[in-house]
């Protein structure tokens, strides 16, 4: 870990500006610092409102946010009043030699400011511009906003899909900023393949991610199977069909959870249930099943699915987690635990692959996770996240402007 600070990083050089907020996109500012963009933040005098998120009582209140760490490690802050005049021209100034331009805010918003494309491209032709978007950058929408678990998991059908029919309330996304997360990512590649377009022929790009685009990324197979299954429906089937149904039919037993005595979960996916269907049976001690007339024949065992699945989870059912764990590691095919998000940060394989990484502060020591694409096979070193406006100084010094300016530009307003 600590020889990997030695290492030039991907993006070592690239210079990003980030106009952003909340999650969504921060995160993908998140990703490009990780690769080694320097990426300078810029906040309005009142920060980034994800500062003020409250932080479940770490080192009894005073502690870090871990959501603004989280999305905004690595970066550096810089506070400037975009509706000032000279903050607008230092903004502008900076932009002339970044790589990245990368923002949150509508469209409405841009324009009012003045660092909409045009205006940014108007001092720097070749620059990419990036920009996260809820619905699109296109259509009657395009101006209007959108959260994740609005534009991400609501209206891109995840939260629909994977509540059951007859459920009192959908489901809601399983952790905060589920959708801004993947879609941060995505954001995030669409920028690196922008800088190498760039590095081949000098132009730059504009590149858009919407939450409810990526939704429906993660949803294609889904989608695409609906729509197939609608155009030609079972008699009497007027409802499209949800990919998580009350009683699921499960087509394969060893690709189904099981529950063991301990109250824990194991998910088996062996696709190839011919395969793996004997090595199974003795690696848990039903070897008895294996000459069993229900299942001794695929087709036997196609016949009689729903038996087979219930044999396995009386199997599974008396034996605790250990003895689930001992004994399917005896077999070849695939499966794991569903472990909790208190496990995760001791997993051994996270661990070793630097996927969790410890971030010091003064009270408390965070557990900040590495975004997943690493290079040369060196995770990819975190920092703390920036206090609000602590870098501005030295980044208005970068650009060329003197004590006295920088002075006179605090004096004015323009610069917190």
């Amino acid at each position: 870990m600590e020889g990997s600070l030695l290492v030039e990083r991907v993006l070592e050089g690239v210079k990003v500006l980030e106009v952003s907020a909340w999650a969504f996109v921060p995160s993908a500012g998140a990703v490009l610092a990780d690769w080694g963009a320097d990426v300078v933040k810029i906040e309005p005098p009142t920060g980034d409102p994800l500062r003020g998120l409250v932080n479940a009582g770490i080192g009894g209140g005073s502690g870090p946010s871990f959501p603004w760490e989280a999305w905004n490690r690595g970066k550096r802050s810089v506070a400037l009043d975009l509706k000032h005049p000279r903050a607008r021209e230092i903004l502008l100034k900076a932009a002339e030699t970044a790589d990245v331009f990368l923002t949150s805010y509508l469209p409405p918003t841009r324009r009012q400011l003045g660092i909409d494309i045009d205006d940014i491209r108007a001092v720097n032709p070749s620059i990419v511009y990036a920009s996260g978007t809820g619905q699109g950058a296109l259509g009657d929408e395009a101006e209007k906003g959108g959260y994740d678990s609005i534009s991400f998991w609501a209206r891109g059908g995840v939260g629909a899909t994977v509540t059951p029919p007859g459920a009192q309330r959908p489901i809601g996304q399983p952790a905060g900023a589920f959708g801004d997360s993947l879609s941060g990512m995505a954001l995030a590649g669409g920028v690196a393949a922008a800088l190498f377009r760039r590095a081949r022929t000098g132009e730059g790009a504009v590149v858009d991610v919407a939450l409810l685009g990526t939704a429906m990324w993660c949803l294609q197979m889904p989608i695409v199977g609906a729509a197939v299954m609608m155009a030609q429906p079972p008699a009497g089937d007027s409802d499209p069909p949800n990919s998580r149904s009350a009683n699921p039919q499960i087509f394969n037993p060893l690709v189904n959870n099981y529950q063991t005595s301990d109250g824990r979960w194991l998910s088996l996916c062996m696709l190839q249930r011919d395969r793996y269907w004997d090595e199974v049976l003795v690696a848990v001690g039903r070897e008895d099943l294996r000459d069993d007339p229900r299942f001794n024949t695929p087709e036997a065992l196609g016949a009689h699915n729903d038996e087979a699945i219930a044999e396995l989870e009386r199997t599974f059912a008396g034996m605790s987690l250990d003895q689930a764990r001992t004994a399917l590691g005896t077999q070849s095919g695939q499966w794991d635990v569903m472990q909790n998000v208190l496990e995760l940060p001791a997993d051994p394989q996270a661990v070793t692959n630097g996927f969790v990484q410890p971030v010091e502060y003064d009270s408390v020591t965070l557990p900040l996770i590495s975004s997943p694409a690493q290079f040369d096979r060196i995770p990819n070193p975190l920092g703390r996240a920036p206090e609000f406006g602590a870098d501005t100084d030295d980044v208005l010094a970068e650009l060329g402007l003197d004590s006295d300016e920088v002075m006179q530009a605090k004096i004015d307003g323009a610069v917190q």
